[in-house]
């Protein structure tokens, strides 16, 4: 194991000397948070791509395969699915509106009346979702290193928040860009035909697995129907997956950029479900179908490609854990903190001269954040169900007033709030009803979200004329022109001085 140690070893040193680097980069607020909003297609697609498939979607991928077989890939496809549809659909109206938030897009579009409260339950997603990607160093360094499951997850949090710490968003999209080399050629070049070679064949494969095991639509369609709801669309409105679209340059970037990773990952979820069915036929008797990867990995692979295929898994924990990491820090000190001390935000922001003491800020929030998801991670067991309670939070309470705050004009900050707090209620109160694997909560909370948000909106005055205009201004990426009490523009400096005088009166 001499050879695995010193890849991964190398590995490791090289995140934290990404890390320093990035914090040379990192002057400003705008350079700390989204990278000064400067990253160019080829970046903007890896890091997009590793911070959504993380240890779920690589561990836990396989795992659903050696489970399910080739339907198992439904999970991260879905993921795919909604990375396509947040790229093609809305990525670029995100892109130009030069927020660094959820929350702060929400009180652009109602008035700045919605920002807290969702802001509250946008960090109780982020936190879960930073949770979940650390407990999963415990599995990687066991098989590495065979130490317990404590020491595992201190080692592999420390170092992920000793980088994001340091740089931020530029220590974490270097970072996330090597991860997405690493990922690619660990997983999709190596362990996915060595998986497949080793279990005989895809003729061997079906010789020796049940016909459903093939089956595209093998894993349920219910199943498959939840995981539309729960990661198509949280992949749409996720603080984690905005910031990245917050550092593309242009709205073109974000668009085509993360076109590229969306069907990237409809290929890595592939990949996943068919590494798993190998291992079924290779272990079919394991105690848990997680344990595939590790049991695979550990077995199967030559020295050295069994060390840079866990820095392939390492990687990918890792991308996703120091984007949610940021994200929850970003959400916390930002729509939380700041209001709470009664500093208003300026409405978003653009990528301006920040004073410096902002970067300490979000940096000190980052480790405090930090620390807390490490202890929180030693303490809870249940992946699964924190991962649930996230996006089941996320997707119920926080859907349907951003996509309807993008698609329909009528909907005002009262319907916002409203849907908000029901979706948020409904769903926990039924996850404690139904219980927090079953499907019901995110069905019924996000049908009645929906409804209170129509009903609402429809019932309350429209949102006044001005906010709209300047929510359309900055929407067609000119945030600089605020809007008179009418809804008319200000002026625009560039007009004519007849123009400008017939405009103003």
């Amino acid at each position: 194991m001499a050879v695995d140690y010193a890849v991964i070893v190398v590995y490791l040193a090289g995140m934290l000397a990404m890390g320093w680097w990035g914090m040379r980069r990192a002057k400003s607020k705008s350079e700390f948070l989204v990278a000064g909003r400067r990253l160019g297609p080829a970046m903007y697609s890896g890091t997009m791509a590793a911070i959504v498939l993380g240890g779920a979607s690589t561990i836990g991928g396989v795992g659903l395969g050696y489970q399910y077989g080739l339907s198992g890939a439904w999970m991260v496809f879905t993921i795919g699915l909604g990375l396509l549809a947040l790229s093609v659909f809305f990525s670029a109206r995100i892109a130009r509106l030069k927020v660094y938030t959820v929350s702060e897009m929400l009180d652009l579009r109602y008035g700045g009346r919605a920002g807290i409260i969702s802001g509250v339950v946008m960090w109780a997603y982020t936190l879960m979702l930073a949770v979940t990607s650390t407990i999963a160093y415990a599995t990687i360094f066991d098989v590495l290193f065979d130490v317990n499951r404590t020491v595992a997850i201190v080692l592999g949090g420390t170092i992920v928040v000793a980088y994001s710490t340091l740089g931020g968003m530029w220590s974490i999209t270097l970072t996330d860009m090597v991860q997405f080399v690493v990922k690619t050629i660990g997983l999709l070049l190596l362990l996915l035909p060595i998986a497949v070679i080793k279990a005989g064949g895809f003729s061997e494969m079906k010789a020796q697995l049940p016909t459903e095991y093939f089956d595209p639509l093998g894993i349920g369609g219910e199943t498959i129907f939840t995981y539309v709801l729960i990661y198509t669309f949280g992949m749409l409105i996720g603080q984690d997956i905005w910031q990245r679209v917050f550092t593309a340059r242009s709205d073109t970037t974000a668009r085509w950029g993360g076109t590229v990773a969306g069907t990237y990952c409809l290929v890595y979820a592939i990949a996943g479900a068919v590494i798993g069915t190998a291992a079924k036929v290779m272990y079919p008797n394991l105690a848990s179908a997680d344990s595939a990867f590790a049991t695979i990995v550990k077995d199967e692979l030559p020295v050295g490609v069994r060390g840079l295929v866990l820095a392939a898994a390492l990687a990918a924990v890792m991308s996703t854990s120091s984007g949610a990491l940021i994200a929850c820090a970003t959400v916390a000190n930002n729509d939380i903190w700041s209001r709470l001390r009664g500093v208003v935000g300026r409405g978003g922001g653009g990528a301006g001269d920040e004073p410096h003491d902002e970067v300490k800020g979000n940096r000190a929030f980052i480790l405090i954040m930090g620390i807390a998801v490490i202890f929180i991670a030693i303490a809870l067991n249940d992946v699964v169900e924190a991962l649930t309670v996230a996006y089941n939070l996320l997707v119920g309470g926080l859907l349907v007033p951003i996509i309807g705050g993008l698609l329909w004009r009528r909907g005002t900050a009262a319907g916002a709030l409203s849907a908000v707090c029901v979706g948020g209620v409904a769903v926990v109160g039924l996850m404690w009803h139904y219980g927090i694997l079953a499907n019901q909560p995110i069905y019924y909370g996000l049908l009645a979200s929906l409804a209170v948000y129509v009903v609402v909106s429809l019932a309350t005055p429209p949102t006044d004329a001005a906010v709209l205009a300047a929510w359309r201004e900055r929407l067609a990426g000119n945030p600089a022109r605020p809007a008179f009490e009418d809804g008319t523009l200000a002026p625009d400096p560039a007009e004519p001085t007849d123009v400008l005088n017939r405009r103003t009166g």
